[in-house]
């Protein structure tokens, strides 16, 4: 009986120890919107200026934008220097890889002549070079970037094999295989879901995604999926729910990307996606109602978004197992601006803003734990809702603080619907329907079973 015990101690110690070596890493950074025609303190006519609203009302009323950038602004490069000098300090030597899901260039890019747009975004994909010598970043197309593949396959090649090379500059996609490791990525060019479901280019996607996922499917792998714009809608929307603008795909492409989603969960180990500016997630529901698949939608680097105010400065951290992908947590950092604009002598003091396990007092990030933590978003009213407080504060990293002053029930009841119904004619359903019929009707998972996953969650978490 005694070695019996001995042995239980081992095999545990050595589970422990396999546990913790698997354990990694990895950043997500996006949509660092990077002007370089900002001149600081420069002529109000040249560099990015904008009206003083706080007392001075005059129509011509200027005032310049601090060192590290101007929530009316797009990025200075001390801004985006300072987000690299951020992640060179957490967790280097344990970061496998960096997702960087796109719009690198300012909003108004597009005027300049794509030369111009090639060296300004050359100056990014340095600078992280140089903040990661030795990992891997994967960079997905964003809608603001240049348009030529060819150029920026050669601009990326320092990071991408052949194999990914050549797929990303016929669509802009590719998968980057992970040898002896079970976990695979596969980065999509969600600029092709705003095309018609007619275009060639964009069925072309289809049909080399459901052929990657049907290889990794039979090989026993999981992958993430990675890319620039998320499905479903807006939760920051403004206005009437069926405003087609508030929609990231077309409806053929949002509804074919749910399909395969639904067809492979069991693989997709997880979803990331940038280009809202905001810190919000998806759920996605198989045909019974059940959450299998979620995805995270990260905060941008930039302050300015085009609607709906703007945001503080993020950037993101995962801790995941590096071979099941498996994702146990992430920490979200992000830059107070007005803070480091008021010490523009001093180096940007990025901080944590929040822990997701200890933030939400949720174990693990999975389908049902996101689920459940929707689902507390409906109960009560927004301004007793101390859950829906919590996420509304991060939204905008911390620039909206109080709901009270800027989200009233329908507001909280659009960031709800948009989380769990990412189908449009279910997202439009849910905006019709009372928050306390959603609540009393979305309870999916049992008591037992939701005692069961807890249970597993807090031995898979002692070990690592």
């Amino acid at each position: 009986m005694q070695w019996f015990y001995i042995f239980g101690i081992i095999s545990a110690v050595n589970a422990g120890r396999e546990a913790y070596e698997r354990l990694g890493y990895f950043w997500h950074i996006t949509d660092l919107h990077y002007d370089g025609h900002v001149i600081f303190h420069g002529d109000a006519r040249k560099g990015c200026w904008r009206p003083d609203y706080d007392g001075i009302k005059g129509k011509g009323a200027r005032r310049p934008m601090g060192r590290f950038g101007d929530y009316s602004c797009d990025s200075t490069w001390e801004l985006i220097e300072s987000a690299a000098q951020l992640m060179t300090t957490r967790h280097y030597d344990n970061v496998e890889f960096v997702l960087w899901t796109g719009d690198g260039m300012f909003h108004s890019a597009r005027r300049l002549p794509e030369t111009r747009q090639m060296e300004l975004l050359q100056n990014l994909t340095d600078l992280l070079g140089k903040t990661f010598k030795s990992q891997f970043v994967f960079p997905a197309l964003g809608h603001d970037d240049p348009f030529s593949r060819e150029e920026l396959a050669k601009m990326w090649s320092r990071w991408l094999p052949t194999d990914s090379l050549k797929t990303f500059k016929t669509g802009g996609y590719y998968i980057f295989e992970r040898k002896m490791l079970k976990l695979q990525i596969v980065v999509l060019n969600t600029n092709l879901m705003k095309r018609s479901d007619t275009d060639p280019e964009a069925n072309q996607q289809w049909v080399w995604l459901k052929n990657v996922l049907d290889k990794f499917r039979r090989n026993g792998e999981t992958v993430y999926l990675v890319g620039h714009v998320p499905p479903g809608s807006n939760e920051r929307q403004r206005g009437a729910a069926s405003i087609p603008s508030h929609f990231s795909y077309v409806d053929h492409h949002n509804r074919k990307y749910l399909e395969i989603v639904k067809n492979f969960s069991s693989i997709i180990a997880g979803q990331f996606f940038g280009h809202l500016h905001s810190d919000t997630f998806r759920v996605i529901y198989n045909n019974n109602g059940k959450p299998i698949s979620w995805a995270m939608v990260s905060p941008s680097v930039t302050p300015r978004r085009t609607n709906d105010g703007p945001n503080n400065p993020g950037l993101r951290l995962y801790k995941f197992d590096k071979d099941t992908g498996q994702v146990y947590d992430y920490t979200q950092f992000y830059l107070d601006l007005s803070v480091a604009n008021a010490n523009e002598n001093r180096l940007a003091e990025w901080s944590v803003e929040y822990n997701f396990s200890t933030y939400y007092s949720i174990n693990e990030i999975s389908a049902g734990s996101l689920h459940a933590l929707a689902d507390k978003f409906t109960q009560d009213n927004p301004y007793g809702n101390s859950v829906f407080n919590k996420y509304y504060r991060a939204n905008s990293v911390r620039f909206n603080t109080n709901p009270s002053t800027g989200c009233d029930a329908t507001c909280a009841h659009t960031h709800f619907c948009t989380i769990t119904r990412v189908d449009y004619d279910q997202f439009q359903q849910c905006m019709q329907t009372a928050p306390s019929a959603l609540s009393a009707s979305r309870s999916f998972v049992s008591r037992p079973l939701a005692i069961l996953i807890l249970s597993v969650s807090v031995v898979i978490n002692s070990l690592v």
